[in-house]
């Protein structure tokens, strides 16, 4: 328990911002889960409009730095990448 009203305080800020962070957090595991999901079923239509989505709510948690920025221009590279595979093996087919 904190010993002070201080710390009492920035023990509530800290829990609230825990608690957004985390909300933002699962919202972009969401979108790149449903992004994954249509890679996998070799859905392409499905897949170029969830990229934009996840893209965005990268963005977002870099922009606060919920996830590093660096994290978040190598998890953008990825999803481009696979999409851009998925695309030459459907052309390919």
């Amino acid at each position: 328990m904190p010993n002070s009203r201080q710390a009492a305080k920035r023990m509530r800020q800290n829990e609230v911002r825990r608690v957004q962070n985390r909300a933002v957090s699962s919202v972009m595991k969401t979108h790149l889960k449903r992004f994954y999901e249509a890679i996998e079923s070799g859905d392409v239509a499905t897949a170029e409009n969830e990229l934009p989505l996840a893209i965005k709510r990268i963005d977002k948690c870099a922009k606060n730095r919920i996830i590093h920025p660096n994290k978040a221009s190598r998890k953008k590279s990825q999803l481009a990448k696979s999409l851009n595979k998925v695309k030459a093996d459907a052309a390919s087919s």
